[in-house]
């Protein structure tokens, strides 16, 4: 199964979707997007393949947020945008991509219903 996932190894929650995906015999394909930021138009196309607004994609507890003043939700989506590009930490993860769909994966059980 061709598996792709946006993975931060500082983070429990992403660790743990790896595992469980080894545990069902799946080697994803794994993009360190600190190190690797996607582009605005590749957050925009997960947001849209999972269903979400891009601010669903958005993590609320780091210094960034606050400092950006992205809890204002008269932000449009390219003010979003342009807030992960700028600072990649602002993306959640793990954002989990198979054939059978897009999520992030919060809780880390929630891969299980991409495979």
């Amino acid at each position: 199964m061709d598996v792709t996932v946006y993975h931060n190894p500082a983070c429990g929650t992403s660790r743990g979707v790896l595992a469980l995906l080894e545990e069902h015999g799946i080697a994803p394909r794994v993009i360190e997007y600190l190190k690797t930021p996607p582009s605005r138009d590749e957050v925009r196309r997960l947001a849209a393949a999972a269903g979400v607004p891009v601010r669903a994609l958005l993590r609320e507890n780091v210094a960034p947020y606050a400092e950006r003043g992205l809890a204002d939700e008269g932000l449009t989506e390219d003010a979003l945008l342009d807030a992960i590009e700028a600072d990649p930490i602002l993306l959640n993860r793990p954002i989990v991509v198979t054939p059978k769909g897009t999520a992030l994966c919060r809780p880390k059980d929630k891969v299980l219903d991409l495979l």
